[in-house]
């Protein structure tokens, strides 16, 4: 257990911190899931409305540095790709 300060300061700082990295990343991965299920499914208008969904979320986590920006642009581009492919 930290015994300065600041110290103190910083491990409830880091907490809260983890804690809206994890809101993100989480709802980074639900988006995803949703792609991911309405391809499946087939849905080319439902995959491509998730998509747009998906692609904002990932843009937000590369902005607030949760995800590195070529991880989201990675992520961004499979999915696009998966979406491409529906109805080939």
């Amino acid at each position: 257990m930290p015994q300065i300060k600041s110290a103190k300061k910083r491990v409830i700082t880091d907490a809260k911190r983890g804690a809206a990295n994890q809101a993100v990343r989480s709802s980074v991965k639900t988006a995803a899931k949703k792609v991911e299920a309405a391809v499946a499914a087939g849905d080319k208008d439902q995959a491509k409305a998730a998509f747009v969904a998906a692609e904002s979320k990932l843009a937000h986590a590369a902005a607030k540095g949760v995800l590195k920006k070529e991880t989201a642009s990675r992520k961004v581009a499979r999915l696009a790709k998966k979406v491409d492919k529906i109805g080939q």
